[in-house]
């Protein structure tokens, strides 16, 4: 039994954790590692994993490594700490350097890693829809509220929603966006009941409801529920692109806002999560489908990307910020003060983590 437990937990937790984290490293890295390369920078290693080497091979000028910690990876280029060299470089070497090139190039291949990110999102997406299709949840009403809007007007448990004020309904959250936005006006909706096509005429009524960050929001509702049912739909290869862009553009809205909303203490910190929580939700994935974790590691995918873009000294984004400093004073800033400012990077990166796998063990104690 003990071994079975072992497997198990190896097989639905360690196992697609480890590939989930593996794939967005390897592609965050190549991102960095491709744009080294196009812009004639010597990369010394590219490893996924810190710490000690576990297996590695050089091919040309670069070793290619996996290390024994697998939560990140590196690309180490020449001249990348230029203050560091020991030796004087040779004119090929000196060429080849990462801290020769133009500020702009360097920015390019720093940003090179989080837009890799980005880019693999949109094409799992895209990838995605175009094979498995489209689950979308039907316009089939679930539950009519007591003295609703929607009561009062004739609305009925197994209606399904054809139209509102004439424009077609074929998913719910259609139905939400056609109503968004209505101040009390008459709105007229057909709907299909049995094999009769029926119009209600109804006025929604402002009501005050909390989105998904816990904030109180005036919005119009007419009283209907979901009866959260799905289909899948194949819409075609051009549209379900379409859907994959817009679906990496909602995520990535989405994971922008919710950094704001944690600045402005709106989400708690304690909401937080870690590596731990990572490898829940893919052991819980996988053990439903293992198919599931192909969208999730789209998600995961944008928010490395827009994390590592945050203006955090040594983050890619706080890098950035430097180049661009460094782009318009027309030169480095002082050695010191950015040794200071990657220190203060290392501190916030240490306390978050620290913070993060608090949260984690919290939630599983609890």
């Amino acid at each position: 039994m003990h071994l079975y437990q072992t497997f198990h937990f190896f097989l639905y937790y360690i196992l697609p954790f480890v590939l989930v984290l593996g794939v967005l490293i390897f592609f965050h890295e190549l991102g960095h590692f491709l744009a080294a390369k196009y812009f004639g920078v010597k990369v010394l290693k590219f490893s996924l994993g810190f710490g000690p080497r576990l297996v590695g091979k050089k091919v040309g000028e670069t070793e290619y490594l996996i290390s024994a910690l697998p939560l990140g990876g590196y690309v180490k280029m020449l001249g990348e700490n230029a203050d560091e060299e020991e030796e004087p470089l040779s004119p090929e070497d000196e060429e080849k350097s990462f801290s020769n090139k133009h500020a702009s190039k360097r920015i390019a291949i720093v940003a090179a890693g989080p837009l890799f990110n980005l880019a693999l999102a949109l094409f799992i997406f895209c990838s995605f829809y175009v094979v498995a299709g489209i689950h979308v949840m039907t316009p089939e009403i679930g539950q009519v509220r007591e003295d609703s809007p929607a009561q009062r007007a004739g609305f009925l448990k197994g209606d399904i929603i054809v139209s509102v004020s004439g424009k077609k309904t074929e998913t719910w959250p259609l139905i939400k966006e056609a109503i968004q936005g209505n101040t009390g006006q008459r709105v007229e909706v057909t709907v299909k009941r049995g094999e009769q096509l029926v119009t209600l005429t109804v006025v929604p009524e402002i009501s005050v409801t909390k989105n998904i960050f816990g904030e109180e929001i005036k919005t119009p509702l007419i009283g209907i529920v979901s009866a959260g049912k799905f289909q899948k739909i194949r819409p075609g290869p051009l549209a379900s692109i379409r859907e994959g862009f817009r679906k990496t553009w909602e995520i990535i809205e989405l994971t922008c806002l919710t950094v704001v909303k944690l600045v402005q203490r709106v989400i708690p910190m304690e909401t937080v999560g870690g590596p731990i929580l990572i490898g829940q939700m893919t052991g819980q994935l996988a053990q439903e489908n293992w198919t599931y974790l192909i969208p999730f590691m789209a998600v995961i995918s944008i928010n490395l990307g827009i994390l590592n873009l945050l203006p955090v000294p040594v983050l890619d984004g706080g890098f950035i910020i430097l180049l661009l400093i460094e782009l318009v004073i027309g030169r480095p800033i002082n050695i010191r003060k950015r040794e200071l400012l990657q220190k203060m990077g290392i501190f916030l990166l240490v306390l978050l983590m620290v913070f993060v796998v608090y949260n984690d063990i919290k939630r599983l104690i609890e």
